[in-house]
């Protein structure tokens, strides 16, 4: 049962949990992409200072979750480096964040959300489903090697 869990903004103090949490995902379950690297090492630079958001999740003062939305233009984002801690992972905080993330693009009036993410992570598909993303085409020259799926849910207003 999920009790005490906040989604706080960006805070630069933070970046070692994006940065970890996510390299430890991406152990778990695929390569670490030189893209991956690049993001991760400026995210600042990269989310932050290009209009993007970054966020963590907490629960009784630790932080146990993060994800980025990377500002692409015209009210586009994508959801990307979306991770929870090892030890939280099945435990509906995935669920959460996209509550929150859906309902943000609703109130800032943006155009669509996209991710892009592998069938073989079968949950998270489930999930991006479940908040109504669609499958789209994925384009050729995709950012990720691993990326065989791009959803999206687009907004209309």
């Amino acid at each position: 049962m999920i009790t005490d869990f906040k989604i706080i903004p960006y805070d630069k103090k933070l970046i070692p949990f994006f940065i970890n949490f996510n390299v430890e995902w991406l152990d778990s379950f695929f390569d670490i992409e030189a893209y991956d690297l690049e993001v991760l090492n400026n995210c600042e630079e990269l989310i932050i200072n290009q209009g993007g958001y970054i966020f963590f999740g907490k629960q009784e003062n630790q932080i146990i979750a993060t994800f980025a939305l990377i500002n692409k233009g015209n009210k586009s984002y994508e959801l990307s480096k979306m991770a929870v801690k090892k030890n939280k992972r099945g435990k509906g905080y995935g669920n959460k964040i996209l509550q929150f993330l859906v309902s943000l693009g609703e109130k800032n009036k943006w155009k669509k959300i996209y991710l892009y993410s592998n069938t073989k992570l079968k949950n998270s598909i489930y999930l991006y489903r479940k908040y109504n993303f669609k499958e789209v085409p994925l384009e050729k020259k995709s950012p990720y090697l691993r990326a065989n799926i791009k959803m999206e849910i687009n907004y209309y207003y």
